[in-house]
């Protein structure tokens, strides 16, 4: 697994792992290959922000689906 450096904290500490594999999940949908060592400095800023976009919408993806099941 990565270490996380970020200074975000989590509202909910235990979705740490849940956000780490849907990390792997989405780098593997885009082709990007995930340093084994968890350091991602010889990455670009292209990969790391597409990852991190494609993370960003399908949490909203995910959120929006629930606020729907919600209000039915």
């Amino acid at each position: 697994m990565s270490s996380n450096r970020s200074s975000n904290t989590l509202v909910v500490p235990q979705a740490n792992a849940a956000l780490d594999q849907l990390k792997y999940e989405v780098a593997q949908e885009l082709g990007i290959a995930i340093p084994q060592d968890g350091y991602y400095g010889n990455m670009t800023s292209r990969d790391t922000g597409s990852i991190g976009g494609s993370i960003t919408r399908r949490l909203v993806q995910i959120a929006e689906q629930s606020l729907a099941g919600q209000f039915k």
